[in-house]
């Protein structure tokens, strides 16, 4: 899993969760339908639905995130859109063209072919859902991957969902702490800040938290400390529950 940010030439900025589409990866599916505005279901127009395909979008209601569907490898011999639109019904989704309201772009992403309309139906879709943040306040925003990288301790992919953060900002994510020793963005850069809806790399955990837990700004390292350690007693008490029972 990976997130990344594009700038548009109107300025405008769209950032991306890429989710695998192999089988193994449901975890991910679901908790990328479950940190996103926005849930984009790529489907190949020669291939149609598949098993993860129908699986995602079922992450995506659950989740209660609107879907834009994606019809890729248009450029293709085999290429039937229609085919998939069909086969869309079945999962109780109506594409616009078909009387429905679900957004619904043909593009090949080797042929680069309207990808511009992909982006246009995402921003539109952003625009109907009003889609705001608040980037005076304090960060919040939920851990997409974290590794432990040798020579840099334990590093973690946030998505800023709300505030800005900063780098020296104390935070707690799941049950771990710490304080922002190192900010870069997706594009491998150095940054100070990250603004809400960005993807950006934290370097200064005191552990490796878990993807999907959420990552909070607090005012000072006790505070972070306390919270911290409150969760690892839950935790340890709910092992111990656990155990016992079985």
């Amino acid at each position: 899993i990976g997130a990344y940010q594009v700038t548009l030439d109107s300025g405008q900025k769209i950032t991306f969760i890429d989710t695998p589409g192999h089988a193994a990866f449901t975890a991910m599916r679901a908790r990328g339908a479950h940190v996103t505005d926005i849930v984009i279901i790529v489907v190949a127009a020669d291939d149609g639905l598949k098993e993860q395909t129908i699986e995602a979008i079922n992450h995506a209601k659950a989740a209660h995130v609107p879907i834009i569907i994606a019809i890729n490898k248009i450029d293709k011999h085999a290429a039937d859109p229609a085919r998939v639109k069909n086969e869309l019904l079945g999962q109780e989704l109506v594409v616009e063209d078909m009387g429905g309201d679900i957004l619904c772009v043909e593009v090949s992403a080797t042929k680069k072919m309207n990808l511009d309309k992909l982006q246009e139906a995402i921003l539109l879709q952003a625009e109907i859902m009003d889609l705001q943040a608040n980037p005076h306040r304090d960060a919040v925003g939920s851990i997409i991957e974290a590794k432990i990288e040798k020579g840099r301790g334990p590093v973690a992919t946030v998505l800023i969902q709300n505030g800005t953060l900063h780098a020296g900002d104390i935070f707690v994510a799941g049950m771990e702490f710490g304080k922002v020793r190192l900010l870069v963005d997706d594009k491998g850069q150095r940054v100070e800040e990250a603004t809400p809806g960005t993807p950006i790399e934290v370097l200064g955990f005191d552990g490796v938290p878990h993807a999907g837990d959420t990552f909070l700004v607090v005012k000072d390292e006790a505070k972070a400390r306390d919270v911290s350690e409150h969760r690892r007693l839950k935790m340890r008490e709910k092992v111990v529950a656990q155990e016992s029972s079985t």
